[in-house]
């Protein structure tokens, strides 16, 4: 799909869609409690259903309702145990890489006999040393190379062991697997960690679960270790409602910083532990002015500014404020990007190549985007290079263009956000949509 946006400033209220990460957690929770759920969701996209699917594989009945999704657990059964009702499953985790490696050790510690696949560039994204560790727990995995992957045994109890600074990802999903493991368990993360609030996320949705978790930090070899532990087994909460969604009420309060009119975004919590919560600080330093209110958050537009800022525990913010930094008086520097390079696209790539071919000067040096503001962008014809977050961020830029920009591949939205182009729309933007 061709997405042609005529620039124009956005301005006005917007709700936030349901939060995608915590959507994730919250519904792999359900479909291990020991009854059903009700999830009040007002949005899905292709991550999510990647996960009910894989969910559904593996024995859960996810109904779609009105409100959101009723989730009636995986049978208690088959929850212990390698069972018939596994033999065979074909877990495809879509693009998704939250799917993947948060089932990645569910399904392990359920004793799945089971298959994964995926498409795009989740095939390739790494699983180590999260398959690793898992092996050595007695489960054998045809490969620790990517997808597809065949998987058979059960994971057995006892100490895991991570290098802080990979994926949160490998973490939150042992989190999510240890209730299912017979005997104590612990998770000895050495180092910094990075992208912590998404850890904090997945220990929100266990105690939401009934499952407690443990935290201590000691010593090993002269090295910080953090050592996750936890007791209790899934419970039911019987309803539970996903918060709106930082990441993405991100590009709408940015936009406003772009522009000259300001954007609320309502239905959010200013105490949410989502990571992304943070742009509200970051658009602060960047000069815009920041109104924080009951369940919500305006921004209005000022002079911007440049300034150095760390992309460790933030880095799906990196797209839309690199096009911040873009038209901010000065030079940015984002630092510790490394992670960017194994999203959807080499996010450090692609954020590069699209603003630059939209009028902006960025260089990559090292794992840091350094951005040298310019008034104005000019516009152009860009590739959304199959990642949402790279579209989306070319779609905002679009209203600080002095002349359209055409995006190929704008349904890439459609992995985080369907409706962002109508929601773009509601805002006064100027898009007409091809194919």
């Amino acid at each position: 799909m061709r997405a042609i946006i005529s620039p124009a400033p956005l301005g006005g209220t917007i709700s936030a869609i349901s939060s995608k990460s915590a959507a994730h957690r919250l519904i792999i929770a359900a479909a291990l409690a020991n009854g059903a759920t009700m999830i009040y969701l007002d949005t899905s996209c292709e991550d999510i259903e990647a996960t009910i699917l894989c969910l559904r594989s593996l024995g859960a009945k996810i109904e779609e309702t009105p409100q959101g999704l009723l989730v009636h657990p995986i049978p208690k059964s088959v929850s212990f145990g390698i069972l018939k009702a596994l033999a065979g499953a074909e877990l495809d985790c879509k693009e998704s890489g939250s799917t993947l490696r948060f089932l990645l050790p569910v399904a392990a510690a359920l004793g799945a006999d089971a298959r994964m696949i995926g498409e795009g560039r989740l095939p390739a994204r790494p699983i180590e040393p999260l398959a690793s560790e898992i092996i050595a727990a007695g489960c054998d995995l045809d490969t620790t190379e990517g997808l597809p992957l065949t998987m058979h045994g059960r994971m057995r109890a006892g100490r895991f062991e991570l290098p802080g600074n990979i994926s949160s990802q490998y973490i939150s999903g042992l989190l999510l697997a240890l209730p299912l493991l017979d005997g104590s368990s612990e998770i000895r993360v050495s180092g910094t960690i990075e992208s912590r609030p998404y850890i904090d996320l997945t220990i929100q949705t266990l105690e939401t679960f009934g499952v407690a978790v443990f935290e201590e930090r000691i010593q090993v070899d002269g090295e910080d270790v953090v050592v996750f532990s936890s007791s209790g087994t899934y419970r039911t909460p019987g309803e539970v409602t996903v918060e709106g969604d930082w990441s993405n009420a991100a590009f709408w309060l940015s936009a406003a910083a772009l522009g000259n009119t300001s954007i609320t975004v309502k239905d959010i919590s200013l105490s949410s532990v989502q990571g992304d919560r943070t742009v509200l600080a970051a658009l602060s330093r960047f000069g815009a002015r920041v109104i924080r209110g009951t369940q919500r958050a305006t921004v209005r537009p000022d002079a911007l500014h440049a300034f150095d800022m760390s992309a460790r525990d933030i880095p799906d913010l990196v797209p839309i404020l690199a096009a911040v930094a873009s038209v901010a008086q000065g030079t940015t520097r984002i630092a510790d990007c490394a992670r960017l390079r194994i999203k959807e696209s080499d996010r450090l790539v692609t954020v590069r190549d699209t603003l630059v071919a939209l009028g902006a000067t960025i260089e990559i040096r090292g794992d840091d985007l350094l951005i040298t503001g310019t008034d104005k962008l000019s516009g152009g014809q860009v590739s959304a290079h199959g990642d949402h977050r790279i579209a989306m961020m070319a779609a905002i830029a679009a209203s600080r263009s002095e002349h359209p920009v055409i995006i190929e591949g704008a349904q890439a939205v459609d992995k985080s956000y369907p409706s962002f182009f109508e929601d773009y729309r509601a805002l006064g933007g100027h898009v007409e949509l091809e194919g």
